[in-house]
């Protein structure tokens, strides 16, 4: 495929002029971008053919990912550390410039509004890397109340996403022997003939991978055919986030597995909340009660019985035990790696021991279920973290 093939733009798609189109938008329709979703009110491409096979082309060689939806909000200015740690029970004493952290940002109660990537790139300079929801404008309302120095705004910042066991060769033949000392969780500033980029050692897929932030829009289908021709000879292929390696990773999907109403130790990331650091941050009186009084329902990985499930689930399918309602699915799919269905679900406490069986519903029936450990492959994510490009 060529940057000269033509191609005739789908009509079965289409939200208005208000849903924004990624810099990469029209490359993504000339490499078969077949169907997009909205997220943080832009198209982001959902369908390169089959799943399954993006799936194999992600864990056996690599795929390029359209995630300009990512939003950045930039945080600058005297008091952008104070106010960062604000927004965050993380404790960000440690960060340094050129870090990432994953980190969530809190409510007043304690649930959750957003699980970005955190980046330092100066003592008062920050990104986070959001996920789907709005904290553009949350953040601006806390540092108006605050009243902290600092400016919050959106940039022009376009994440490409480059995963898989050959990226790291791929990143080889673009950015030459540089790029290898670059370290899990951490990020450089790179160019490329030209055009500006920070590049990090992170991404959505627990596969070796990079994100690659473009710094200036306009060069978006330049930089996509970029590193496509120079993936070529590794099997490069344009794909989408997989939802299969996903869920086998236990990686979250914010308003699927997560919202507004769950705090983080429902999901077991106690390790992001630092209740006894001096720093004040929204939620910590909130957060603290929680802590001392424990909670009532908590996530688990389950398998599901029966046949291969046909793509992922579109509702939160009830987990049973008898008649009575004890959880709900929040992501579930067939991973043909491991033969088996598996989910990640929300369930009350008592029934969250491994091997814990029960039933769940879904459109197509009833089937049992079993708490089973996860995450389901790669517990110790060896696959992403070790290693250099």
């Amino acid at each position: 495929m060529t940057t000269t093939q033509k191609f005739v733009e789908p009509k079965a798609f289409g939200f208005g002029t208000q849903i924004r189109k990624s810099p990469y938008f029209d490359a993504t329709l000339r490499w078969g971008a077949k169907d997009f979703s909205v997220y943080n009110h832009m198209y982001i491409p959902r369908d390169f053919g089959d799943p399954e096979q993006n799936f194999w082309n992600l864990v056996n060689h690599a795929t390029l990912s359209d995630v300009a939806v990512e939003r950045q909000v930039e945080i600058i200015g005297p008091d952008a550390a104070k106010f960062v740690q604000m927004l965050t029970p993380r404790n960000l004493s440690s960060c340094a410039v050129g870090q990432c952290k994953y980190v969530l940002i809190t409510n007043a109660s304690g649930g959750i509004l957003n699980d970005p990537i955190l980046l330092r790139l100066a003592e008062n300079h920050f990104w986070l890397s959001l996920a789907d929801s709005d904290i553009l404008l949350w953040a601006q309302g806390i540092a108006l109340s605050a009243g902290l120095d600092v400016n919050v705004s959106e940039p022009d910042v376009s994440p490409l996403q480059l995963q898989g066991p050959k990226s790291g060769e791929i990143m080889q033949v673009l950015f030459g022997d540089a790029i290898s000392d670059l370290r899990y969780y951490w990020f450089g500033e790179f160019e490329l003939d030209g055009i500006p980029l920070i590049i990090s050692r992170t991404g959505w897929s627990s596969e070796l991978g990079y994100e690659i932030y473009l710094r200036d829009g306009s060069r978006g289908d330049e930089l996509w055919e970029k590193v496509m021709a120079a993936g070529k000879s590794f099997g490069l292929q344009p794909g989408h986030t997989s939802a299969i390696r996903r869920i086998e990773a236990g990686m979250l999907s914010y308003h699927a597995d997560m919202d507004s109403y769950t705090n983080p130790f429902e999901l077991g990331l106690d390790r992001l909340v630092d209740l006894e650091m001096e720093a004040d941050f929204v939620g910590k009186d909130a957060l603290k009660k929680i802590a001392a009084q424990g909670v009532s329902r908590i996530q688990v990985g389950l398998e599901i019985a029966g046949e291969p499930l046909t793509g992922a689930n579109n509702e939160f399918w009830p987990v049973l035990n008898g008649s009575e309602q004890i959880g709900s699915i929040t992501s579930a799919i067939y991973s043909p790696r491991l033969g088996a269905n598996i989910a990640l679900a929300m369930v009350a406490v008592g029934h969250s021991a491994v091997g814990t069986e029960a039933e769940i519903v879904t459109p197509f029936g009833r089937r049992s279920v079993k708490v089973v450990p996860k995450p389901f492959y790669d517990p110790k994510k060896s696959l992403a973290t070790t290693g250099k490009a």
